[in-house]
């Protein structure tokens, strides 16, 4: 009788240690960077073998169906705005004063010749409603408890990752890595967050490294300058009116 009272006993572990589902854990982490609302000072710094772009920007974000970016910083690119509304992105050009649509097939290109995508930046992928999620293991990252997490597309999702796979730190639900595989299973990205700092009352990640497996020495940082989450942003701000108004 010994054998099946452990079986059972190693069988309760793995489920009180897996209480939570996948699912759960991902939209707390996805939930603790992003809020209902947000409005933040981003720093951008984009690294290549060749030169260093440093870019300032401000930024409204509304769930994942609205976005608005503005570049504050340099100079030459002051004014230069991103309007996303629910599956539709444009880019407004302060030099030429030009409005452009973004189709969704450049949704995965490079934003501003950074290593993040316009998808990244404006929040169109959904991982609950596009991914399944699955806990495969806990792992130390950084020194912390961490699960990681697999996320396989659903049929007929229209992302573009083969497979994805996310570690959230238990102790406080923050996303710690995030990797990128292709179809093929290659890993083409990673995402590191970093530097957990308290914004108005809540912790985040204020650094956010992206490492490009594709372009040796390619990295593009985001750093969090200040943010406020959950807070009333007029309509005004997601507007035509407002990504083509002269700063």
């Amino acid at each position: 009788m010994k054998k099946p009272v452990l079986f059972f006993a190693v069988l309760i572990a793995a489920q009180l240690s897996y209480a939570q589902s996948a699912e759960e854990i991902v939209k707390k982490a996805e939930d603790a960077v992003k809020g209902k609302t947000s409005h933040a000072e981003i720093e951008m710094i984009i690294k290549t073998p060749d030169y260093t772009r440093d870019l300032k920007m401000e930024s409204w974000w509304e769930g994942n169906e609205k976005a608005f970016i503005v570049t504050k910083a340099p100079v030459k690119e002051r004014g230069n705005k991103t309007l996303k509304i629910g599956n539709e992105m444009w880019e407004y050009l302060k030099n030429t004063e030009t409005t452009i649509k973004i189709p969704p097939s450049m949704m995965l290109q490079s934003w501003n010749g950074s290593d993040f995508t316009n998808d990244d930046l404006v929040r169109e992928s959904n991982l609950s409603k596009d991914y399944n999620q699955k806990i495969i293991a806990e792992e130390k990252v950084s020194g912390q408890d961490t699960w990681k997490i697999q996320l396989i597309p659903k049929p007929d999702a229209p992302v573009v990752w083969g497979k994805i796979y996310y570690w959230v730190i238990k102790e406080n639900y923050l996303p710690s890595v995030v990797q990128y595989f292709d179809e093929k299973g290659n890993m083409i990205r990673y995402l590191v967050y970093s530097d957990v700092k308290n914004f108005h009352g809540r912790k985040i990640p204020s650094k956010w490294v992206m490492h490009n497996n594709k372009k040796e020495g390619h990295t593009t940082t985001i750093i969090i300058s200040d943010i406020e989450y959950d807070i009333n942003i007029p309509g005004r701000i997601f507007s035509f009116r407002e990504l083509e108004r002269g700063n």
